[in-house]
């Protein structure tokens, strides 16, 4: 038995406490029920083959070079092909050694760049719900959050999450002298939330007027579904030089375990996350990232682009839960982009009784009994938000559908299963 002095002392510094990962109980759940999961956001099926004829044609080069150290802020090949495919988009000539850092994916990405801008004193605006890592980072920085929820814009049957807006009096009182940054994350998750132009030009300009540096996390980029069309706010006036663009190879293709993110932005900005980063993604899965990249380059404006043909596939996969999850009596957010469908649970709620369940929040206390009586694993979605804000999710659940067809069938007829019984 270990002293119970020494794991007092040894505990996880303050800076990094903001309550219990609930992450880790998910997983535990997970192990023990064996549910069909559609937890967390990563595919079950394998990536393109192009994508794992890349993988292989790295593997075997004949350039040993490729299995050793590469450049520290980034693969040569794989900064200019990100140049290349981003420059256009940006309205900017990215130099790919000066504007790009390379990290260990998008986490890294976002770890390096806020410890590289914020310090002690310094306020980071939050938009709500957001990824529960953003505030971690900054705490970890020195730095205080101040949160900013996206609210319901009117309540209806068919809900998108284009309803889901920012209230633009709380937006501006949330700057001040004392703003260091704002979180941006569109596509957004979970919501699926694609900010529109005029959304992105109230937040380019609060940032223009207090001097302060967008952190763009744009993972989902390329999974925008029509009609929306994906904006990136550095390509907005005045914006390239206080933005920092995030993107990931993961998310692009499918291949979260990769670990491949990047942070883009003007030279003043990416030298401090150079400086900041610890290590760098391996050096084979950069060039194999680099050639799939080069690939949808030269196929781009064509139909088997794989970004048009993954947002197809997608889409299907899209529209089939929502069906499921609406026959089964939810009421499911219409996502214009991304890999979730975020439901309104409350609809079922005299159906269930999970009163066993010891949670404080009530879609905390659903999704468990969810798992143990149906067999589905999704997130509760107050886990997205900051303990002020968490009621205004209690009533909602995260289910991911970038699965294989047969995985979602399987929730189908656990669903109606389920009703049957009812």
């Amino acid at each position: 038995m270990i002293d119970a002095e020494i794991i007092k002392k040894f505990q996880v510094p303050s800076r990094y406490v903001d309550g219990p990962c609930f992450w880790d109980d998910y997983d535990l759940l997970a192990k023990k029920h064996t549910p069909i999961n559609l937890g967390q956001g990563a595919p079950d099926f394998l990536p393109s083959q192009h994508v794992l004829d890349a993988l292989a044609q790295s593997i075997t080069c004949k350039n040993g070079l490729v299995h050793q150290y590469t450049r520290s802020y980034g693969h040569p090949r794989l900064v200019h092909a990100l140049a290349k495919l981003f420059g256009p988009m940006i309205k900017q000539t990215i130099d790919p050694y000066k504007d790009i850092a390379i990290c260990a994916g998008a986490y890294g990405a976002l770890h390096s760049s806020i410890l590289a801008h914020v310090e002690k004193g310094d306020e980071v605006i939050i938009i709500e719900p957001s990824f529960d890592c953003y505030a971690v980072m900054v705490q970890a920085a020195g730095g205080t959050v101040r949160y900013v929820p996206l609210r319901l814009n009117q309540i209806k049957d068919d809900m998108s999450s284009n309803d889901w807006v920012l209230n633009s009096t709380e937006l501006r009182n949330a700057f001040n002298h004392k703003t260091k940054a704002i979180i941006l994350n569109t596509p957004h998750n979970p919501f699926g939330k694609v900010f529109s132009e005029k959304e992105l030009m109230e937040i380019g300009n609060l940032c223009k007027k207090w001097n302060v540096l967008c952190i763009s996390d744009e993972v989902y980029e390329w999974l925008a579904y029509e009609p929306k069309q994906h904006i990136k706010i550095a390509s907005l006036p005045g914006m390239w030089e206080r933005t920092i663009t995030i993107g990931s190879a993961g998310k692009t293709f499918c291949i979260t375990g990769w670990k491949i993110g990047w942070s883009i932005g003007p030279e003043h900005l990416i030298k401090n996350v150079q400086f900041e980063l610890s290590f760098q993604p391996s050096s084979v899965h950069q060039e194999a990232v680099a050639i799939a990249v080069e690939t949808e380059i030269e196929r781009f404006d064509k139909p088997d682009c794989y970004f048009k043909t993954l947002r197809n596939e997608l889409q299907t996969k899209k529209d089939h839960m929502l069906r499921f999850l609406k026959n089964a009596g939810m009421k499911p957010i219409i996502p214009d982009a991304g890999i979730f469908v975020v439901a309104d649970w409350t609809p079922l709620e005299t159906k269930i009784d999970s009163s066993s369940e010891k949670d404080f929040y009530k879609d905390f206390r659903f999704t468990k009994w969810f798992i143990k009586n149906v067999g589905i694993l999704g997130i509760p979605i107050s886990g997205f938000y900051s303990e002020t804000n968490k009621k205004v999710g209690e009533n909602f659940v995260r289910f991911c559908f970038v699965k294989k067809d047969e995985k979602l069938y399987m929730a189908e007829e656990a669903l109606k299963k389920w009703a049957c019984r009812q």
